[in-house]
């Protein structure tokens, strides 16, 4: 299975999006599109970061009654995008009509990977305000399942949650794992972390990095660290 580093493009503006991906000249970056560049840019962002040659992962997080979802993944799948995702906490039956919607005339489709747990979210905070009172160990891996039952390509988790992802549903099934710091940076507003090295060895398959490249003296030069501490 491919490895590789997706860079979190959580920018509020296409000036400062394209500006940022202007730095890259040797290698076009895996980039993730979050809701706040989609809401602020719309489509158009997608269609001209696909034109420069990235891979993008539109992460919008979709969590809806089926029939709906169904019909917003057909128009996302348009705009010839690569991974996107959904809550698993919407039900195995959103997640199939999800997989459905982003079926193209061709028979292709974008990657479809589900969210477990959020990486801000501890176990304390899932029990006292969502009363989920499995641990997020059980949590995770039974979102995961239901995904995997669902037909989807993988989950987003934790790293530290990758390894058992793969225990419960097999090596093949796809862990993208936000919550990357490097060993000297912040936490930020997450919780559940670790460092590129580290994701790799536990068995992540793709990690999501943001501020600690973004927000990098040389994003370039951060982004390229990544890669090295990832991949090997």
């Amino acid at each position: 299975m491919a490895k590789d580093v997706i860079i979190a493009c959580d920018f509020n503006s296409e000036e400062t999006t394209l500006a940022f991906l202007d730095l890259f000249k040797e290698r076009k970056p895996f980039v993730k599109i979050g809701m706040e560049l989609f809401y602020a840019a719309g489509p158009e962002i997608v269609r001209q970061i696909k034109q420069r040659g990235h891979k993008i992962f539109l992460d919008l997080k979709l969590h809806d009654i089926p029939n709906t979802v169904r019909k917003t993944m057909k128009v996302l799948s348009s705009l010839n995008i690569d991974m996107t995702n959904v809550h698993a906490a919407g039900t195995i039956e959103m997640m199939k009509a999800a997989l459905e919607g982003l079926v193209r005339e061709d028979g292709s489709r974008p990657l479809l990977i589900a969210v477990t747990q959020l990486t801000s979210t501890s176990e304390q905070r899932m029990r006292e305000e969502l009363l989920i009172d499995a641990s997020i160990q059980d949590t995770v891996a039974k979102y995961s399942h239901n995904a995997q039952l669902a037909g989807l390509d993988g989950v987003v988790c934790s790293p530290l949650e990758a390894a058992f992802v793969k225990e419960a549903c097999g090596k093949s099934f796809m862990t993208v794992t936000p919550g990357i710091r490097f060993a000297n940076g912040t936490k930020d507003d997450q919780v559940r972390i670790t460092t590129p090295a580290k994701a790799r060895k536990i068995g992540s398959d793709y990690i999501v990095v943001g501020r600690p490249i973004t927000a990098a003296q040389n994003p370039v030069a951060a982004y390229e660290y990544c890669i090295k501490e990832f991949l090997g």
